[in-house]
């Protein structure tokens, strides 16, 4: 996570285009954009997954997780509702990767699972907007999405006994995050920020009631962060 923020400010503060969004009288850009009744666009990002455990019982001895980089790609469709008000359609296809280290094992074949997933996401959110200053405009975006992970291996008849980790096909969840809209002379480009929070379990645990792995496990639900680039 501390990563993709890094990697945020970087962009954001090296954009040469975005630093002359903040000059005192600049030319207004696509003066009419956000008069639309309907706008099209896609978007670019990365992501970096984590997931947050529930156990049955306090071990003292938590499941490790370690993260990576993964992308995001996707399209827009968005519908004015007033001058600050927008509802955005934003089905994408992620990429993750994590690696989940558990605990009271002796051979890493068996304390390592790695957890390849890519989801086909489905959000609706309600982005909220300032008053536009200059060629830039900062808002706030929110909502709720549902995901199908294609990798979920739900239902595999293989669990961690053989070395097959699983979690649930279908996920709901939220996303919250903040973004700044810049107009260029041909489009608008609009880094954000997101977090993402699910709220439905993603377990799918061992036939074993007292397996290793996921016996102490009461819920595992996934929390990421997202930078989004977006063309408009």
């Amino acid at each position: 996570m501390k990563n993709l923020l890094i990697l945020f400010g970087l962009i954001v503060l090296s954009n040469q285009m975005a630093v002359a969004q903040f000059g005192s009288d600049p030319i207004l850009n696509l003066q009419n954009e956000d008069k639309k009744l309907l706008n099209w666009g896609y978007y670019l990002g990365f992501n970096q997954y984590d997931f947050q455990f529930e156990y049955k019982d306090d071990i003292g001895q938590d499941i490790l997780v370690d993260k990576s980089l993964g992308f995001n790609v996707g399209l827009i469709g968005e519908l004015r509702i007033n001058e600050f008000l927008d509802a955005r359609f934003e089905p994408g296809l992620l990429y993750s990767a994590r690696t989940l280290g558990f605990p009271g094992f002796t051979t890493e074949n068996d304390a390592l699972r790695e957890v390849r997933s890519t989801y086909i996401r489905f959000p609706l959110l309600l982005k909220a907007s300032t008053r536009r200053i200059g060629n830039w405009r900062p808002f706030i975006v929110g909502g709720l999405y549902t995901s199908i992970n294609l990798g979920s291996n739900e239902d595999s008849l293989d669990d961690n006994s053989s070395g097959q980790f699983r979690m649930k096909q279908n996920v709901y969840g939220y996303e919250v995050g903040f973004g700044i809209d810049f107009y260029t002379e041909y489009f608008k480009f609009t880094p954000s920020i997101r977090g993402v929070f699910a709220l439905t379990d993603e377990l799918v645990p061992d036939a074993d009631p007292n397996s290793p792995w996921t016996g102490n496990i009461a819920a595992m639900r996934t929390r990421g962060i997202f930078i989004n680039f977006t063309f408009e």
